[in-house]
């Protein structure tokens, strides 16, 4: 990949630099049994995840609440739902962090991208209070010149408005702005905001194959972004 064709680099959090699906299990699993509900695999919570965490836990609730081969209406997913975040929330600023893992090559490959002379933004649908521990505690947060939550604008990824505010803040052009990220909804987004985008091959796309996405290329670590090869 030619990186002098970019001024700056918008990287995804959960799936892109950060295997997190075992803070969404142990934190959903606790908020579940606070709710007296049955619990949920981790295989159908990958399939949840990257569209924010008020999508994830309605996801959630019309999974375990329809497992008696009845979907629940809108109304009892709703009465469950500000109980279902109070939990939500408290049990995973309690554990964020300590069942998630960094990827293979995500420091090299950041480290690569910083040494280029790339300014770099944190993008991600996970809220603005779990996304900044999260960064600090893997040793991840120094490469990054902002981050934006999901709760940081109006609308979240896959709507364009976050791209287009994050360049806005790195004072880059989009066309000059590379979007990485493990999903159609980084896609999508940098489709939608004129920004290339490269996807890793092995983050949460919502059960689909990352391959079938619309993207400019796939990565299988970010360190193939800049460096070549091992």
């Amino acid at each position: 990949m030619n990186i002098a064709l970019y001024d700056a680099a918008i990287i995804d959090l959960d799936g892109t630099m950060v295997d997190t699906l075992g803070d969404f299990a142990e934190a959903l699993g606790r908020m579940l049994r606070d709710l007296g509900l049955p619990p949920i695999a981790p295989q159908h919570i990958e399939r949840m995840v990257g569209k924010g965490s008020e999508h994830l836990l309605r996801s959630v609730l019309n999974h375990v609440l329809g497992q008696n081969g009845k979907a629940p209406s809108a109304i009892e997913i709703e009465a469950l739902y500000a109980q279902a975040w109070a939990s939500y929330q408290r049990h995973y600023l309690d554990i964020n962090g300590q069942f998630a893992g960094v990827y293979p090559g995500v420091a090299e490959g950041l480290r690569a991208l910083r040494d280029a002379g790339l300014r770099m933004a944190c993008l991600t649908n996970k809220p603005t209070a779990f996304a900044v521990p999260l960064l600090h505690g893997k040793g991840l947060a120094s490469y990054f010149e902002c981050v934006f939550g999901g709760d940081a604008f109006e609308r979240k990824k896959p709507d364009p408005l976050p791209l287009r505010k994050t360049c806005e803040a790195l004072g880059t052009l989009p066309a000059r702005t590379l979007m990485v990220g493990d999903s159609s909804n980084d896609a999508q987004a940098a489709r939608a905001a004129g920004c290339p985008v490269v996807l890793v091959t092995y983050g949460y796309n919502h059960g689909q194959p990352v391959s079938s996405v619309d993207a400019d290329g796939w990565v299988d670590s970010l360190r193939d972004l800049v460096l070549p090869r091992a």
